[in-house]
Formats: C-alpha cells, sequence, structure tokens
C-alpha cells in the first residue's frame, strides 16, 4: 500500500502533556555521550541562567518519537512500519527544553511523495509546554521502503 498523498496538510490533535524529569535527562545524556555538565549538574545549568537541568539538542525526539504514533498507527495513511527507515531529522528551537518542563507535541503531516517504488513522508512537530509556550519544532522524514 502506498502513502496517501491527501494527508499533506493533516494536522493531528495535542498529545497528553509529556513532563521532563531530571534523571531522564541525565539518562539520555549519558546513553548519547553528552557530558556537558549542564546536562546532569543543576548547578551547572544554573549557573548558566537556566532555572534546571538542560536537555541535550535531540532530547526532543522522546516525546516526538512517540507523539508520531499518531501519524504511523493511522491505517488510512498507509505507513507499513516494518518497512520504515530514518531519512532526516531536524530541530529548530525557540528555548532549551529544561527539567520541569511539561511538553505537549501537535504533528502535521507536510509532505508525501513517492520516488523509485518507495515513500517519503515528512513530519513537522510542534513542541510547546503544556501553558502553549513555543519550545521546538522537529521535522522528521521517513521512507517506507517498497516492496520490490
Amino acid at each position: 500500500m502506498s502513502l496517501d498523498p491527501s494527508f499533506v496538510g493533516r494536522t493531528y490533535p495535542p498529545t497528553a502533556p509529556y513532563q521532563v524529569g531530571r534523571e531522564k535527562i541525565r539518562e539520555f545524556a549519558t546513553a548519547i555521550g553528552a557530558t556537558d555538565p549542564a546536562h546532569h549538574d543543576p548547578e551547572a545549568a544554573r549557573a548558566l541562567g537556566h532555572r534546571d537541568l538542560i536537555a541535550p539538542p535531540t532530547f526532543p525526539v522522546v516525546v516526538t518519537m512517540a507523539a508520531s504514533r499518531q501519524i504511523i498507527e493511522d491505517p488510512a495513511l498507509g505507513v507499513d512500519y516494518s518497512r520504515v527507515v530514518h531519512g532526516d531529522q531536524r530541530f529548530a528551537y525557540t528555548r532549551p527544553v529544561l527539567a520541569g518542563d511539561e511538553l505537549v507535541c501537535v504533528n502535521t503531516i507536510e509532505d508525501v511523495s513517492s520516488r523509485g517504488g518507495h515513500g517519503f513522508l515528512t513530519t513537522r512537530t510542534e513542541v510547546t509546554t503544556s501553558a502553549g509556550e513555543p519550545v521546538v519544532t522537529a521535522w522528521s522524514k521517513i521512507v517506507v521502503r517498497g516492496e520490490g
């Protein structure tokens, strides 16, 4: 089944809030080898002018990947997740993600195309606090490999 191009522009409902915890930031930073003290020590983050730990720049993938289930599991779109390859990821920040943030994601499908028998899906996820303060916009592209 190929991806349905009529989904371009579709926006999904906001996700439930995700509470960013200090330990999640520390675990993520450790997992990716991010040793900056501001990711591990609240005093180091405060010395930089932040209220608490600063998440590494790729941390939003934790919440955006979970939020993308809205899209991936939409049967009418036609994503066969067993055939998915990650194609691209980028972030545009308004401000850093901090421990204590309560984040909400809103997903929009920006592009659906087909090339060489493969489907390409580009999504944009607006990540805000539960109060509506913009934090980061994340774009993701996945490739749904064709069956040939």
